[in-house]
């Protein structure tokens, strides 16, 4: 899958937590890099999110994990 702004490949935690924090059931994404261009917060948070959301046992980064 690749960023629908920029074009650039989405890592999976990428992808998960714009559908996390966006849109749940999102087909297409942002990169950190647009996400945080669009929404005006900093590549760090949305870095931080990442982190937190894995610590919380989301279940939308262990399903992205397993995938090829």
């Amino acid at each position: 899958m690749n960023c629908f702004r920029c074009g650039a490949p989405l890592s999976s935690d990428e992808a998960a937590v714009y559908r996390r924090m966006v849109n749940r059931g999102a087909k297409d994404c942002l990169c950190i890099h647009c996400f945080a261009k669009e929404f005006g917060v900093t590549e760090e948070l949305i870095r931080e999110k990442i982190v937190q959301f894995k610590k919380m046992g989301c279940t939308l980064f262990a399903a992205q994990e397993t995938e090829p």
